[in-house]
Formats: C-alpha cells, structure tokens, sequence
C-alpha cells in the first residue's frame, strides 16, 4: 500500500515537473511576442504557436493536472494576453474563451491585463501625435473596463477584483492623458501656409 502510495506521488511530481517546463515556455513566448506585437505588428506564426500550445496546456490540464492548476495559471493568462493583444492589432473581434479552448477565469484575467496593452498603444499614438487613433483605443479601454466590470465573483473563484481596480484606474488615467492631448491640439497655432517678408 504505501510504496503505491509513494508511486503515486513521485508521478504527480513528476507531472508538476513537466507542467511548470510547459507553463514557462508558453508565458515566455507569450511575452516576447507582446512585445514584438507593439514594437513590430502582427505575429501571425507566433499567435498561431501560443493558440496551439495554450489550447493543449489547458486540455492536459483537465486530463492530468487536476488539482495543479495554479501552476499554469499565469501562462495560460498571459497567452490569452497576448492572442487578444493581436486580434485588437489586426482590429478583429476578440476570441472568447471556447475560442481558445481555455476555462473562463484565465481568461477574464487575461482581459484584464489587455486594458494595460491597449493603454500603451495610447501612449505610442499620442507620442506619434495621432489623436484619431488614441481616441479610438481609448473608447476601446472603455469597452474592455465595463466588460470586466459587469462580473462580480468572490475571490475564491477568480482574483478579478485587482483586475478590475487597476483597469479602471488606468482607464481614468489614460482618459486624463487624451483629454489633455486634444485639448494641446486645439490651442496649437495651425502651421502657416506660407510667409512673405515685409516690403
């Protein structure tokens, strides 16, 4: 009895192993692949990677990793980061969660941290004094942080409560930064069309 005992938890050991191998590759490609996403564009062969390996870190885990979930838990939310990340790039709807093949809670928490992503391409644009472009992911910041509001789940399911504070925090702050940018734009002088020298 107890060297089957011991058998067995040398093989869930040995399954953490693996899991936490799995999980660290997934949310390192994840995060390089943000920062290509805001740096370069779409990634379309790197998303397509993350939808795969995500998809079957989630089916293992249902399988095998009954009970070592929170061992995934940060990779799989960052993957779903970085797959939303992309669809806001190309200005596609956003995959759900059965899109993915993920449970809803990483998935939530991964919408939470894309109100973070889209407020840097804010920044990036209003850098770029494209205030069209700002205003329109702002309006989306919006979007987003009412999304995530709407859910009001005890912490014992999902750890969205954080989630939703700094969402809407960024959100007033990025709204703060807009404004001011549109309003710098109106008190520019317009740039002269040309100018003559005095006789």
């Amino acid at each position: 009895m107890l060297t089957g005992i011991e058998a067995h938890l040398r093989q869930r050991e040995l399954r953490r192993e693996d899991l936490y191998q799995r999980s660290r590759r997934l949310r390192r490609l994840a995060q390089a692949t943000m920062t290509r996403l805001h740096a370069e564009g779409p990634a379309p062969a790197e998303i397509a990677e993350i939808r795969r390996a995500v998809s079957e870190l989630a089916d293992w885990l249902r399988r095998e990793g009954r009970g070592d979930e929170p061992l995934a838990l940060d990779a799989i939310q960052e993957a779903v980061e970085a797959i939303l990340l992309a669809a806001v790039q190309s200005a596609e709807p956003l995959p759900g969660p059965s899109d993915l093949g993920v449970d809803p809670e990483p998935y939530l928490l991964g919408l939470g941290d894309l109100v973070g992503e889209v407020r840097r391409r804010v920044l990036d644009e209003l850098g770029r004094d494209d205030l069209p472009a700002a205003e329109e992911d702002l309006a989306l910041m919006e979007r987003l942080a009412r999304s995530l509001l709407r859910f009001d789940t005890t912490r014992a399911i999902v750890q969205l409560k954080p989630k939703q504070d700094i969402a809407r925090m960024l959100l007033e702050r990025t709204r703060g930064e807009v404004v001011m940018a549109r309003f710098l734009a109106r008190a520019r002088p317009p740039p002269a069309a040309s100018r003559t020298e005095p006789p």
